[in-house]
């Protein structure tokens, strides 16, 4: 795999996790449009190498939210050990994230196989990037300016069930969790930040999951560089996407995502329809 399409796909993945335009549609698109076959010879690979990118991107988020993290973490320990009354906010608002990841977890282990097997192709992610981007500019117009001090079980739920829609590449994680937080009543920023913020238990047990398997069959010849460079590139420009989506949308809607999603949407399936690219 050259070292060049490692850096594309992991900035694809940086960039896409956090934006609200399918990283998983991306990174089957990127290929499908460039004409790559990195994985030919070990189509296996190309679900682990995409587990690989998640992982910079995991960490990205980590590292961005880390402040906050570190009393969720400390106030839900708390919360589960002690039981303490009154509930401590930030102990009850970790359990609520852990809550909300849990649908598309459960969902996603259940049906792998068919989601790998029958989702993801250029039409459907095309479709899918249209008919979700134009869901998320309906949700954004609705408005909303509950803050995540406000999140409670139902909103955990509601949104959380929302994120198993994302299983379809296309849908977006991010943006049917905005989507869906901005439809219930939250600021733009709360929406982005409960986004990222449930991201992180349900990615950190599928890259868990995936990575010890990964060791455990060992890594072919030529794809261990790879995988390092494309992790390190996902996890720089996670990083940035999710300062720049926060800074961008305190003072601007999410319109711009959407245009951008009806446009490479429509020009995929004019790809496919003039015979450019096979479906």
């Amino acid at each position: 795999m050259p070292i060049i399409h490692a850096i594309v796909l992991g900035l694809v993945q940086g960039l896409a996790e956090f934006l609200p335009i399918s990283s998983s549609g991306h990174l089957l698109l990127v290929p499908w449009l460039f004409g790559w076959d990195d994985f030919a010879s070990h189509p296996e690979l190309e679900k682990a190498f995409d587990v690989a990118l998640h992982l910079g991107t995991v960490v990205a988020v980590i590292a961005y939210f880390w402040k906050d993290l570190v009393v969720y973490i400390r106030e839900g320990t708390r919360l589960l050990w002690r039981r303490e009354k009154p509930i401590n906010a930030d102990g009850r608002l970790a359990w609520l994230l852990v809550l909300s990841s849990v649908p598309a977890a459960a969902v996603g282990a259940l049906g792998e196989e068919y989601i790998d097997s029958k989702l993801g192709t250029p039409v459907l992610i095309a479709v899918s990037l249209i008919v979700f981007g134009l869901l998320l500019a309906w949700a954004d117009r609705q408005g909303g300016e509950r803050s995540m001090g406000e999140y409670i079980g139902g909103d955990a739920l509601k949104i959380g069930a929302a994120q198993v829609l994302a299983l379809n590449p296309g849908t977006s994680r991010s943006g049917i969790t905005m989507t869906a937080a901005r439809y219930i009543g939250f600021s733009r920023d709360a929406a982005a930040r409960a986004s990222f913020l449930m991201a992180i238990p349900v990615t950190v047990g599928a890259v868990a999951y995936k990575m010890v398997k990964l060791l455990s069959d060992g890594i072919p010849p030529g794809f261990g560089l790879p995988m390092i460079v494309g992790i390190i590139t996902s996890g720089i420009s996670g990083w940035l996407a999710v300062w720049g989506t926060l800074k961008l949308i305190r003072t601007r809607s999410f319109m711009p995502f959407v245009v951008y999603r009806i446009a490479l949407g429509v020009l995929v399936l004019l790809l496919v329809a003039t015979g450019v690219r096979s479906a």
